[in-house]
């Protein structure tokens, strides 16, 4: 088969080919074969619904709202689809989580001195102990396992004791709200046993109960995991500052031992990076026959290194999100692939063995089929284990090299990478002065925070998310860009200085003042809490706003996965207009649909809105954000 929705880049289409004449299975391939007739898009009209359930023995089942069609439990269609939304929020918010245990786990370690780590940011350390109340008096080790004990101690409240965390980072007005809505959370655990324990059958069966508590979980979620995990890998690792990056695939040049970091935890690639970078290495790789070994990055791993560290001739560049994981592999270039948490593929050993690379699950969450060597990361043993890695594909070099016949050529380009709340305020000149003058006399119009995946429902990889940014930009708004998506708007060039060329005739004049583009990579999906902390201190900056009432808006073009459900629910929660698509499977209820589009807005603030068009999409945040400027006055 061969697909007619690949991808918006290039360098995809290219090895596409490849993968279809060596007959191997592929996402592209695999989504079209999931469709019903010669509709890709096409699937069983009840679960696409939301309104299908297997919960029990007694089904599955199947509820139609328009003639009162239950369960054999009695549940709805409204229930059924946001009891399995919950459920899926409790999976990406599960999956954040963890990896925020990770980071308490190796600051812990290397404030103990146990780690090859140290802490590369003393002042962020000590105000983000600051914020959360805690003294900062002492060295910053000891500081350091303040911070550890204390966000330990919150993650483990049960839902009737209030977040400590949650109660200091949050913006007065919202936690008012949550508090008079019972959306203010407890700790993460005890929101997760909760939250799961009333999706049993017969046990809570009403689709509003459910929201709510998506939402509250989303609060604790954003907070408690997504605002600690990266303001301790900022601490440990460095703030993200602007820097150029190369990126796509052309990064990955086959005569070099390539090592790729995958996945969304970032502690074993700083490792290799630091390693790799040492003459040793490089000489043990040209020994083998190499020019020299690289760290690649790959998907959101690789974003939150290339945030961080600037390129050099070892620490090379970025390939692109998930959905471009068995291209990459298909180049013959990849010597090992190092598999951590979250975005690798069940047909990863496959790709191994046709294209000779040694695959390497790096974390205890990660399982492929039939097994494989396995190098849990353990923080205490982060040199000798990156050290494993680096021999693994120096080793592997020859054999990849004298076997499979690399393609060469790819292109590449450079994205500006690197920007969090303090390196767009360096930015601006030490303030926000100049970002809020320029929403004030309308240079720009607002800010949209692009959190996306990346999917091929409905069009192709990144086709969607790179024409809503497009038009946004055109119609001069402020990109931040987080997630997969923003790795499609880096290769397709929207992060690079040149990209002012498409936008409109203020926000190309505030990019060349200020010589930005006009997509800021902000990260990954992982700093949507911190996009939240931003806007936290625009609203503080502007004399106390309501987040409801900014000129802002989410936009998730291409969400895919259970964690970007984490996030829209938060973003909800937060008051905030979010845009999502494909359209989710929720329309089955009508109710739900009634109470997340029209209702919502008088609850928490926030609205739902689903649209398949890009610039109707475009429209839709235009006139949120034009009626926010009114309301204010602007």
């Amino acid at each position: 088969m061969e697909s007619n929705r690949i991808s918006y880049h290039d360098s995809v289409r290219t090895v596409y080919e490849r993968l279809r004449r060596d007959g191997m299975s592929n996402v592209w391939d695999r989504y079209e074969a999931q469709g019903l007739g010669k509709d890709p898009d096409k699937r069983c009209g009840y679960c696409q619904a939301g309104a299908r359930c297997d919960f029990c023995s007694n089904g599955p089942c199947r509820a139609d709202a328009s003639r009162n069609h239950r369960g054999v439990c009695g549940i709805n269609a409204d229930g059924m689809a946001m009891r399995m939304m919950l459920l899926r929020n409790v999976m990406g918010a599960s999956n954040y989580h963890f990896h925020a245990a990770q980071a308490v786990r190796t600051l812990r370690a290397t404030a103990e001195g146990k780690t090859p780590f140290s802490i590369a940011e003393p002042e962020k350390l000590r105000s983000f102990a600051g914020r959360l109340g805690i003294e900062t008096g002492g060295s910053d080790a000891e500081v350091a396992l303040r911070l550890c004990d204390f966000v330990e101690e919150d993650f483990h409240r049960f839902t009737h004791e209030p977040s400590r965390i949650v109660e200091r980072l949050a913006p007065p007005e919202r936690k008012e709200a949550w508090k008079r809505l019972k959306l203010f959370p407890g700790g993460i655990y005890g929101e997760t046993i909760v939250d799961t324990a009333s999706t049993l059958t017969n046990v809570d069966g009403w689709f509003a109960s459910h929201a709510m508590r998506a939402m509250r979980l989303g609060v604790a979620m954003a907070y408690q995991s997504q605002i600690v995990l990266e303001y301790i890998q900022d601490i440990l690792y460095g703030i993200p500052r602007p820097h150029p990056m190369r990126v796509d695939l052309g990064v990955l040049d086959p005569d070099y031992v390539n090592i790729l970091p995958n996945g969304h935890e970032p502690f074993l690639g700083f490792a290799l990076i630091d390693l790799a970078r040492t003459g040793e290495w490089q000489q043990k790789a040209k020994d083998a026959g190499a020019k020299g070994l690289r760290i690649i990055a790959n998907i959101e791993t690789g974003q939150e290194l290339i945030q961080r560290r600037e390129m050099d001739e070892v620490f090379y560049g970025y390939t692109g999100n998930w959905i471009m994981q068995e291209a990459v592999l298909a180049t013959g270039a990849v010597d090992v692939f190092a598999a951590d948490m979250n975005c690798s593929l069940p047909l990863d050993p496959i790709y191994a063995e046709k294209y000779h690379f040694k695959l390497i699950p790096v974390s205890e969450v990660v399982v492929f089929e039939g097994g494989t060597d396995r190098l849990e990361y353990v923080p205490e043993e982060a040199k000798e284990q990156a050290a494993t890695l680096l021999r693994m594909g120096v080793e592997n070099f020859k054999e990849r090299h004298n076997t499979i016949e690399p393609i060469r050529g790819l292109p590449v380009r450079e994205a500006v990478v690197g920007f969090a709340p303090e390196s767009i305020v360096d930015a601006l000149g030490g303030s926000l002065d100049p970002l809020l003058g320029a929403i004030k006399d309308g240079t720009i119009r607002g800010i949209v925070g692009l959190v996306s995946c990346t999917t091929l429902r409905d069009s192709g990889q990144d086709v969607h998310t790179v024409a809503v940014a497009e038009n946004l930009i055109a119609r001069d708004v402020l990109v931040l860009g987080m997630g997969c998506g923003v790795a499609g708007l880096q290769v397709a060039g929207l992060c690079s200085p040149e990209a002012k060329e498409k936008a409109g005739p203020g926000l190309k004049g505030l990019c060349t003042a200020l010589g930005v583009p006009p997509v800021l990579g902000f990260g990954t999906c992982t700093d949507t809490g911190r996009c939240a902390d931003l806007l936290l201190s625009v609203s503080e900056a502007l004399g106390g706003v309501p987040l409801p009432d900014l000129p802002v808006a989410v936009a998730a073009p291409e969400y895919m996965e259970q964690k970007a459900t984490i996030d829209a629910l938060f973003a909800l929660a937060l008051g905030l207009y979010t845009y999502v698509n494909p359209i989710p499977t929720v329309t089955g209820g009508p109710d739900l649909v009634k109470l997340l589009t029209e209702d919502l807005p008088g609850i928490t603030g926030g609205v739902l809105h689903v649209e398949t068009d890009a610039k109707a999409a475009t429209d839709g945040i235009l006139a949120h954000i034009e009626g926010k400027r009114a309301k204010l006055g602007l």
